[in-house]
């Protein structure tokens, strides 16, 4: 019996390698993995921490892309990502075929066949599902070799920001988000 065919969330219009976007990634099942909020703060665990730690330093991975605000709450985060599409190239995987040049004929006979190369590679797009696909990589991986049980929900919800007023509406949202956890829909 064929799979019934997956319909994508997102903009068939936008190709998310250059502007602002509102994203929201929760964890599996909404577990407190994050931490809990307490008088208006979230607390951060261990990997709260790492996921802090690699929102801030999102810019180490990927040049192109900053999160200027953003919020870590107990089962969930809300991230404004910002990609300038002026750092993105429009040759995706050409890093990886320069480097696979570099390393001459002899290396190349080397590299098993089948795998994941070139412009077919999706950590080597420059756009918003990198970004977020590798965040959660790298979250998963400490978790796992620090014996944390952790999972994240498949997917993620992004929006395209349209104008500052949405925008402004959206930082509000962020910043006053640990202060009304206990009205909030994701609190279960």
């Amino acid at each position: 019996m064929p799979l019934p065919v997956r319909h994508t969330p997102r903009a068939n219009w936008h190709k998310y390698n250059g502007a602002e976007y509102f994203v929201t990634i929760c964890t599996g099942g909404r577990e407190h993995y994050f931490g809990e909020v307490h008088d208006g703060q979230t607390q951060l665990t261990a990997v709260g921490e790492c996921l802090r730690a690699q929102i801030e330093n999102i810019q180490n991975h990927y040049p192109y892309a900053t999160i200027p605000l953003y919020v870590i709450m107990p089962n969930h985060t809300h991230l404004i990502v910002v990609i300038d599409g002026d750092k993105t190239s429009d040759n995706v995987g050409t890093r990886f075929i320069a480097s696979v040049d570099n390393i001459g004929a002899d290396a190349m006979n080397r590299v098993p066949t089948g795998g994941v190369t070139g412009n077919k590679n999706p950590m080597l797009n420059e756009t918003l599902g990198t970004i977020i696909r590798g965040l959660k990589a790298r979250v998963t991986k400490y978790a796992r070799e620090n014996g944390i049980p952790f999972a994240w929900q498949p997917r993620y919800h992004d929006r395209i920001v349209r104008n500052q007023n949405e925008m402004n509406c959206i930082a509000e949202y962020i910043e006053h988000n640990p202060l009304v956890w206990e009205s909030d829909c994701y609190n279960e």
